[in-house]
């Protein structure tokens, strides 16, 4: 049968209504996007998939040598420079860099058998490496080689309970475990009924709150908390976070998001943690510790290439397999040997194939590859049909093909699928399994698990809403991380920090409230004070919030200083007047002018001042520039302070004589104002660094925000800067940034000396032959887990060296270590593997100790489909930034 005709025929198959099933009761009213972002979408038949691993058609022939496994008719998947296709079983390879489809790929309806992924054969000899438990996961390490846990025995136990739970279910009762029961019809933005004992689960944002809820903490953004360096803070904060989506009776909490900001202006970027994969992966790794350490399931999130806001439903991020592994997948992997819970896939396709019916990612790469041992799930509707199944989906959120529609891909139509044939029943088990054991897994099973006591959709129904206050005393974490993530920039003339001034002026809306209180746009969705948070489904309600202008007047009270300001941003300029309240007036007489500006994006359900989601452009909001270059005219000693989602262009004042100093405060928070009054002041020293590089012009950037397209079709986006984003491509084409990746300031100075580097034996004895194969450069074997095998990820190579903090204040330094690949791994120039978190009182001195593991030297080899170590000689350098080296040596390989 033609391929084209399979599609027609799927196409045709009907939306049967859901699986009946029990849910919490109907809330009064709904709100207007989804958990993880509304989509505007139509419920789309077609669906796609990559080279099946698992589950393939009864007709399918193997896959074309290199090719990680079978492949389900009528697929496609990029790798590298080669695609490997297989149409009606014939394997044919054709040179690509896209996919040779035009339009999504879609599963074929066929019957699909099912063998479940065994348990991942390289399992790690423990010697050293304890089995633990989610609740109590291995201690933070700040400044020395990190544990690597092993959550194997955890699952294990988890499974066999599930398996015995679900044993005499039904079809219909293990559909329903794997269907939300439809937008709105739950207490909580996604919900799922309960089954027998099984109560089913609340699902709720977001990543820095819990969405809708009151009595909750706004927490800083992950991108905020990346700009610490701090594994600690790391940790706290998912552990905050896990706390009290757990007090609110939540299971899963859908968090972190991990994309990796490959456009400056992406809507999206502060939710993650970045534009490194290294620094990503270590963000992602500690907060779902520390998120499942209180109870509560992480879901990792969103897998993967969702790069862009814009047409986010209709872009396929065609990128290749190598570029694929080392950038995109890596976080997803940290994640998976964090333990997580569940991930979640996205709204876009990758390689012309719907991320959440992409076999090659979901079945092969997550669930063989890394050997990910919980369920994925579907963002809300981005799931494509009953068949995304076969493609590795668990479960499909909120349920309804789209919001009310009152049907659903999985439901009835799963379980006709399962009756018929169509998609075994070892699957639908397997499926099933997978959900329960999340559960057991995290111990949600255990007596006295707090029941949903609030409302995502009526926070006024008095008889769902119990206001329990979960907040504690985490008002202090974020404190503390708004203060830790802030980066200074520029300091200079002994501007900061502020030693009692006798006058100040505050400059710039974003120091001031917004106009109607905190919580005044919904889902955040404006921008007219302080900005401490984005918009769209990662954001929560504000239980207060401490603007700059209260935080810096709380501690001028205690100096005696006098405070002044002017909010308005269209209306300070410097020509002379006579009114003595105008700011450009009260600047000429002020010991310091502080200015504020912001810039703000978010998810592309909401519409600011035409910013779709994602940024139109990269400079200030509300005149911002001008505030500063005005302000500047009159005072010469200006602060600037910028609050912003991302990287901005501030050439047009960076170098004005009166910008003294220039503090990045990232988005902080409900204590924003009390973390920039730390550091202004210096209750705090900063020492903060740039999670990406702040460029010159736009253009500098490798890649840029598509924003064409029409209608319903699917876009292209060829990844083609490939493994160069960022600093990465910064440093491969020689662009002099304004301010690098890695950068930031700090009030004290300090030494680095005496650097060391040594091999490690290792503890993984069982598996000598595969270290011998890859010290001889051979690539690691296609096998379940084989990514996350402990030989591959336990210390290699120890490097050591000292820090001395050579002036007169109390510091905190971040060291960052660099890898220089040898020529033939074609690497970029400098690659981040390492960093640690150092606090030093004046002359102290300290040694350090950062390690490499043999994936951390690896490169993926898309031949073998394996890791390998590159031929030649690795250096590596140790600084304070991606381009301040202070010591350099090589790797004794």
């Amino acid at each position: 049968m033609k391929y084209a005709k399979l599609l027609s025929l799927l196409s045709l198959l009907p939306v049967i209504s859901a699986a009946s099933s029990s849910s919490a009761s109907s809330a009064a009213s709904s709100a207007s996007s989804s958990a993880s972002g509304s989509s505007s979408t139509s419920a789309a038949s077609s669906t796609s998939s990559s080279s099946a691993t698992s589950s393939s058609p009864t007709s399918s022939a193997s896959a074309s040598s290199g090719s990680t496994s079978s492949s389900a008719s009528g697929s496609a998947w990029v790798s590298d420079s080669v695609t490997f296709t297989t149409i009606s079983g014939t394997p044919v390879t054709t040179v690509s860099l896209v996919p040779t489809e035009t339009g999504a790929i879609s599963v074929p309806f066929s019957k699909y058998p099912f063998t479940p992924f065994p348990t991942p054969t390289l399992a790690p000899n423990l010697l050293g490496y304890p089995s633990v438990d989610p609740l109590e996961p291995p201690p933070v390490r700040s400044d020395g080689p990190q544990d690597i846990p092993d959550f194997a025995p955890a699952w294990a136990a988890a499974y066999e309970k599930a398996k015995s739970m679900i044993s005499d279910f039904s079809v219909e009762e293990k559909v329903n475990i794997t269907t939300g029961v439809g937008w709105a019809k739950g207490l909580c933005v996604g919900n799922t009924p309960p089954v027998r004992d099984f109560p089913g689960f609340c699902l709720e944002d977001s990543p820095l709150s819990v969405r809708f809820a009151d009595f909750v903490t706004a927490f800083p953004a992950g991108i905020t908390v990346a700009s610490t360096w701090n594994r600690e803070l790391m940790r706290q904060r998912g552990a905050a976070l896990g706390k009290e989506h757990k007090g609110k009776g939540v299971n899963v909490a859908l968090g972190p998001m991990m994309n990796m900001g490959r456009i400056a202006a992406g809507g999206r970027n502060w939710e993650g943690f970045g534009a490194d994969p290294y620094l990503t992966g270590e963000s992602a790794y500690e907060t779902i510790l520390g998120m499942q350490s209180s109870g509560v399931q992480a879901c990792a999130k969103h897998f993967i290439d969702n790069e862009q806001e814009h047409f986010r439903t209709q872009v396929s991020s065609n990128v290749d397999d190598r570029t694929q592994h080392e950038l995109y997948a890596h976080p997803f992997l940290r994640s998976v040997m964090a333990g997580v819970a569940s991930v979640m896939c996205s709204y876009n396709l990758v390689n012309d194939s719907y991320a959440c019916n992409n076999d090659k990612m979901m079945n092969d790469v997550l669930k063989r590859e890394y050997g990910f041992q919980g369920y994925v799930m579907s963002d809300w509707q981005a799931t494509e049909s009953t068949l995304s199944a076969v493609a590795g989906l668990d479960m499909t959120m909120p349920g309804d093909v789209t919001f009310d529609s009152g049907d659903s891909y999985f439901g009835g139509n799963l379980t006709t699928f399962v009756h018929n044939g169509t998609i075994a029943s070892a699957r639908l088990d397997d499926m099933a399994t997978r959900i329960v054991a999340a559960w057991y897994y995290v111990h949600q099973d255990d007596e006295g698990y707090p029941a949903v006591n609030f409302n995502a959709f009526n926070n006024y129904d008095e008889a769902t809403n119990g206001h329990v206050n979960v907040q504690e005393d985490h008002y202090k974490i974020v404190r503390e991380i708004g203060a830790a993530g802030a980066v200074l920039l520029k300091n200079e003339r002994g501007a900061l920090p502020l030693n009692k001034p006798k006058r100040i002026v505050i400059v710039g809306e974003d120091a001031a409230p917004g106009l109607y209180g905190p919580n005044e746009f919904a889902d955040q969705g404006g921008d007219d004070g302080v900005l401490a948070m984005g918009w769209g489904s990662g954001t929560g309600n504000f239980p207060y919030l401490i603007t700059p202008l209260e935080g810096i007047q709380e501690r001028a009270r205690k100096d005696g200083t006098g405070v002044f300001w002017n909010f308005d941003n269209w209306g300070i300029t410097p020509e002379p007047g006579t009114n003595p309240n105008n700011a450009s007036q009260l600047a000429l007489v002020q010991d310091a002018a502080l200015v504020f500006i912001n810039a703000d994006s978010g998810e592309q359900y909401i519409n600011v001042d035409s910013n779709e989601g994602d940024r139109q452009n990269l400079t200030a909001w509300n005149n911002g520039d001008n505030v500063v270059l005005n302000t500047a005219a009159l005072n010469n000693n200006t602060i600037v302070v910028v609050h912003s989602v991302g990287p901005l262009i501030v050439e047009p004042w960076i170098d004005h004589p009166n910008v003294t100093a220039v503090v990045w405060a990232n988005i902080a928070g409900q204590e924003v104002g009390n973390s920039i009054a730390d550091v202004l002041y210096g209750e705090y020293n900063p020492s903060g660094k740039l999670v990406y590089t702040i460029a010159k012009r736009p253009e500098d950037y490798p890649a840029q925000l598509n924003d064409g397209g029409v209608g319903q079709e699917i876009i292209d986006v060829d990844y083609t800067e490939g493994l160069f984003i960022d600093y990465r491509h910064f440093d491969a084409k020689n662009i002099e940034p304004r301010f690098e990746f890695g950068f930031g300031l700090s009030y004290t100075s300090f030494k680095y000396t005496n650097l060391k580097a040594r091999k490690v034996g290792s503890t993984d004895d069982a598996e000598n032959a595969l270290i011998a194969n890859w010290e001889d450069g051979k690539a690691t074997p296609i096998a379940e887990g084989s990514s996350a095998a402990l030989w591959l990820h336990e210390p290699y190579i120890k490097v050591t060296f000292d820090i001395q903090n050579t002036g007169d204040l109390a510091g905190t330094e971040i060291p960052q270590l660099y890898l220089h690949y040898p020529a033939s791994a074609a690497e970029p120039p400098s690659v981040l593997r390492g960093f640690a978190n150092v606090k030093l009182v004046p002359n102290q001195l300290k040694k350090v100790e950062l390690t490499l593991s043999r994936y951390d030297l690896s490169v993926w080899d898309v031949v073998d489909q394996g890791w390998r170590k590159a031929e030649g000689v690795y250096t590596f350098s140790v600084g304070q930034s991606s381009r301040k080296f202070l010591l350099k040596g090589t790797l004794p390989l």
